[in-house]
């Protein structure tokens, strides 16, 4: 086309000069022409050289603005584009008709201890794969990372929209595969929370914070999940953080208390543990059970800082029964998902029971469903067995009362399995849950595994339990929960160790739950 329009206007010559960029390539050319065949004069050339010159110059001042406006909207360390370029695009969508788009918030869950573990390399290398598979699995919709271990995907595919969940799990099985971070093998996991623009928020920066308020439930209920926004979610989030409030306070002020549950050997009906239950206590006075702030202990610090306060007063109350000489049982207390993940439960137990002279081997973890069943990457089990070594026996909580499966009794090695509460209930003729319990009990036993079954309230139960092969429970049918002073004595007159004991048979009065009241300020 060029060589035309040259012939149409008789053009004889052409002289090329390349503009040079700040990267030394070319970046555009100089091109001189003439009606008769000749080449450049002096003249000419040093005209031509001051013009490449100033082209240079111009061209050069506009890539370095582009750079810089480049650089601006996109991160260095994964190369996706960063918060700045997160709220461009927000801008734009704000207009978008209701359903066309929505959004996940992605947090990985396992980077803070890659970085304790492994170092802060490894960290970033763990971010930059994390970061290129989120994006290879959502392509062509656009990922940002937002900072630290945070990423947002907006969600344009209509095959995505259609179905939030497959496309959630797409990312997730993207992201569970080995990968070398620094030297070292790790599988990424994340969390994700997901919201739809349906045109009833004022903005779309309203749904990207209902895609976070679903990414802080997803990870507080169980991590490596997705969970969608819904309307209530908002104010169960607010609930949780009034409880962490709650909680918290009552650390600082001295309100969290131990009381202690035994647990009987069903032939003998002598006690031969007691299990610590934490407790608070309101400030008007009443005490509060700890079903009754749950919601708390999702938040790693407050489990943490709840554990090593239950750690401190079993310490005191076993020093205190050493000193009446009371023989003492196996102690069981719980831990949580935080504790391990602190990777100090030894490390705390060591510390707690170490100055009194208690034996690891006295002691008895009991770990929940939630925290047997949520690993994807060991770290549980490898607690546990490191635990194990030391002497101290772990306890499956609560068995069956939720995800919890026979799997786990492989995964995860545990000494002894508490049936739930709610399988013991149903003990009746007729009821499956006779065959699951007489099942569990017998694999249990070939399994070297001891079964505690919780909250028989009736003889029938413990007398049922007791035919079955079970051996050992815990429950109203025995005797109350208690603090230091009422165990104390318990375990003066009832303890299997002590000489001259004799058994508990008669059931003690119904205990009454906290009043509601209570349960409200608490």
């Amino acid at each position: 086309m060029i060589a035309d329009i040259a012939c149409l206007q008789n053009i004889k010559a052409c002289w090329s000069y390349p503009v040079i960029g700040t990267e030394g390539n070319a970046i555009g050319v100089l091109t001189l022409y003439a009606r008769d065949a000749r080449g450049p004069s002096d003249e000419e050339a040093a005209c031509i050289n001051t013009w490449r010159d100033l082209c240079e110059i111009a061209l050069r001042r506009f890539e370095l603005s582009d750079h810089r406006a480049r650089s601006a909207q996109v991160d260095a360390l994964t190369g996706l584009p960063n918060r700045a370029a997160f709220d461009t695009a927000l801008a734009g969508l704000r207009t978008a008709p209701p359903g066309s788009w929505a959004m996940f918030v992605i947090d990985l869950d396992n980077l803070k201890r890659v970085n304790d573990v492994f170092g802060h390399k490894a960290g970033d290398d763990l971010i930059r794969i994390a970061g290129a598979r989120i994006a290879e699995a959502m392509e062509p919709d656009v990922t940002f990372r937002l900072g630290g271990d945070e990423f947002v995907v907006v969600v344009r595919r209509r095959e995505w929209l259609e179905d939030l969940n497959a496309a959630a799990g797409n990312i997730l099985i993207a992201m569970d595969a080995p990968a070398m971070c620094d030297g070292h093998s790790v599988i990424p996991t994340g969390s994700i929370g997901g919201a739809v623009f349906d045109g009833g928020h004022d903005d779309a920066q309203a749904v990207y914070q209902n895609a976070d308020f679903a990414l802080y439930h997803a990870k507080e209920t169980g991590r490596g999940g997705f969970v969608r926004y819904w309307p209530g979610i908002g104010s169960r989030i607010s609930d949780r953080r009034t409880a962490v409030r709650d909680v918290s306070q009552a650390l600082d002020d001295g309100r969290i208390e131990a009381y202690y549950q035994p647990v009987v050997q069903l032939d003998t009906r002598k006690i031969v543990g007691v299990e610590a239950l934490c407790r608070m206590r309101t400030p008007s006075g009443e005490i509060v059970a700890a079903s009754e702030f749950k919601d708390a202990t999702a938040d790693a610090k407050v489990a943490i800082r709840l554990t090593s306060r239950m750690l401190e007063i079993i310490a005191e109350d076993v020093a205190v029964w050493r000193a009446r000489q009371i023989p003492l049982p196996q102690i069981e207390l719980n831990v949580s998902m935080a504790d391990f993940y602190a990777d100090d439960v030894l490390a705390k137990l060591e510390a707690a029971f170490a100055p009194i002279s208690l034996p690891l081997s006295m002691v008895t973890l009991d770990i929940s469903e939630d925290v047997a069943t949520g690993q994807s990457d060991r770290v549980v089990a490898r607690e546990i067995e490191r635990l194990r070594r030391k002497g101290v026996r772990v306890a499956l909580d609560e068995f069956g009362k939720g995800r919890a499966s026979l799997t786990n009794l492989l995964d995860v090695p545990v000494d002894e399995i508490k049936i739930a509460r709610s399988f013991v209930e149903r003990l009746w003729p007729g009821d499956p849950a006779m065959v699951v319990v007489q099942g569990l009990i017998d694999i249990a036993r070939q399994l070297n595994i001891r079964v505690v079954a919780q909250g028989i309230e009736t003889e029938v139960q413990a007398s049922q339990l007791w035919t079955m092969g079970c051996r050992h429970g815990q429950g109203f049918a025995f005797t109350q929960i208690g603090h230091r002073e009422a165990m104390a004595e318990l375990l003066r007159v009832f303890g299997q160790e002590t000489p001259g004991s004799i058994p508990l048979l008669v059931p003690p009065p119904a205990v009454s739950a906290p009043r509601p009241e209570a349960r409200k300020r608490a």
